[in-house]
């Protein structure tokens, strides 16, 4: 009787089977790969456009460069109803508020990654605040990096402000509420649910 490698030597079918599940999961993390870059471009994407890089914003788009311009309140912008993205002066936190919600990336962490439900990727990195509360989001991939010099500014002790959500920037961290009040405090070592 001759042998081949790679030949099955249980029963019939079985390595149809091995092959058909290596096949599945090798097809779920090309889609996971696929969804991570188109994720990664979209926020890319949404960065260059909102801080005005390369060139005029489209129409409707506001083109945002160098720091926030402050408002007639000492160290606030004026309320807004477009997307705004910004990052602290360090470029560790940067922020994307829309009316929508807010979510900011933080590059560098010395806290305990938190666990996220399902999560097989980093922790930490991304926090979403939006009508259903607060939450991490989930990187599969590599975290996120500072912020770069195209991103405007919101300098420390100033505060943005789109429909129900404002961010506070400070010398240890950001912090970024509802108009509930419900939100979070972000820095470098650690980070905090509000209320």
């Amino acid at each position: 009787m001759l042998f081949r490698a790679g030949a099955p030597t249980g029963p019939a079918g079985e390595h149809e089977k091995d092959d058909e599940m290596a096949s599945t999961r090798t097809i779920r993390g090309w889609f996971a790969a696929d969804a991570v870059l188109v994720a990664t471009f979209v926020v890319l994407l949404a960065a260059r456009v909102l801080s005005g890089g390369g060139g005029a914003a489209p129409e409707g788009v506001p083109s945002v460069a160098g720091p926030l311009a402050p408002s007639s309140t000492a160290g606030a912008t004026a309320p807004s109803t477009k997307p705004i993205s910004f990052r602290l002066p360090s470029g560790n936190i940067a922020c994307i508020m829309a009316r929508s919600g807010v979510t900011c990336t933080i590059a560098s962490i010395t806290y305990a990654e938190p666990v996220v439900a399902g999560c097989a990727g980093e922790t930490g990195h991304v926090l979403v605040l939006n009508k259903r509360g607060f939450e991490f989001d989930c990187v599969n991939g590599p975290g996120p990096a500072v912020a770069g010099d195209d991103v405007a500014v919101l300098e420390y002790g100033s505060a943005a402000t789109i429909g129900r959500y404002t961010c506070t920037s400070a010398t240890d961290g950001v912090t970024c509420t509802s108009k509930d009040g419900v939100g979070f405090q972000l820095a470098r070592a650690a980070w905090r649910e509000l209320p």
